[in-house]
């Protein structure tokens, strides 16, 4: 097995790491910590990164995975004890690290594969009309597989509330037909129905624009794609919450750094802990959320 790989690049205006490891290749961007893409060996990307993204100080990059956090979404459709952290009229959507600077604490290259740690401290860059006090940590260690620990810790002296998500974006041959499994069962809300919370019967199909968010998914969650004869396997912890996000055409036009048509190549599954399944941390305590990322040949 040939020896990992770390290189400092630059994208436009942001500072990027390519990693390689185990015939797999990472790139993250110090803004946000965001991944933006992931492949293994030559496989097509796991990871959808827009052909028109922007590489941009202050902008969110389309695609790859963005970190949300303190809230995810629209703030105003969070729990009160999210939004009575923020001081303000309006709020950015997706809370307010997405384009801010993490800290590189650092790069280990260790047996079959490399770690990455970024930090955000709060207290020594406070977030502007949020008045929580907390540490970010994002460590990515890549293998044969990719895995992701976002973990929080209430410095302040009061309870600490908040939603996230690891927004993340899955490149896929054609969203008409890969599927989906293990939202069967769960109920959900769906935000293009007035947010009626629903039950899905079924594995859900992605039929037009899609925007739902599951509540009580299992740990493990599966998108199958039979014209790529692959799996991606999604396994979470620290998470009972899941959003699944498809623009489809309409709303496709309207995206900033995205093709009309990209649709048909990208499928979010955001990972998350969101609506009923939000994060409460009394003084010094931590939350961890973690998903793992690896895929598998159909035809095994």
């Amino acid at each position: 097995m040939s020896a990992a790989q770390v290189e400092r690049v630059e994208l436009d205006q942001l500072i990027c790491w390519r990693i390689r490891a185990a015939g797999s290749e990472l790139l993250v961007t110090q803004q946000g910590a965001q991944i933006l893409g992931y492949r293994q060996a030559e496989q097509p990307p796991l990871i959808w990164l827009s052909p028109d993204a922007a590489y941009r100080t202050g902008q969110s990059v389309r695609g790859g995975v963005p970190v949300c956090w303190p809230w995810f979404g629209d703030l105003r459709r969070n729990p009160q004890a999210v939004q009575a952290h923020y001081r303000a009229d309006e709020a950015p959507a997706h809370g307010l690290l997405r384009t801010l600077p993490w800290e590189l604490q650092d790069i280990q290259q260790q047996a079959g594969g490399v770690s990455l740690r970024l930090t955000y401290d709060t207290i020594r860059h406070p977030l502007p009309h949020w008045d929580g006090e907390a540490s970010l940590s994002l460590t990515l260690e890549l293998t044969e597989q990719l895995q992701l620990h976002l973990e929080t810790h209430n410095l302040g002296q009061s309870p600490l509330t908040f939603s996230q998500a690891l927004h993340s974006y899955f490149a896929v041959s054609d969203v008409h037909t890969v599927r989906i499994e293990g939202f069967d069962g769960c109920r959900y809300i769906d935000t293009l129905q007035d947010w009626q919370i629903l039950l899905q019967e079924g594995e859900p199909l992605i039929e037009g624009e899609t925007d739902r968010l599951y509540l009580n998914v299992p740990a493990r969650l599966v998108i199958n794609d039979p014209a790529w004869n692959r799996r991606i396997l999604l396994e979470s912890r620290g998470s009972a919450s899941a959003v699944l996000w498809n623009p489809w055409t309409d709303k496709a036009r309207r995206l900033s750094q995205f093709p009309d048509s990209a649709w048909k190549e990208m499928l979010c599954i955001e990972t998350g802990n969101l609506w009923d399944d939000i994060v409460s941390l009394l003084p010094g305590q931590r939350h961890q959320l973690s998903l793992r990322i690896s895929s598998e040949p159909l035809d095994d």
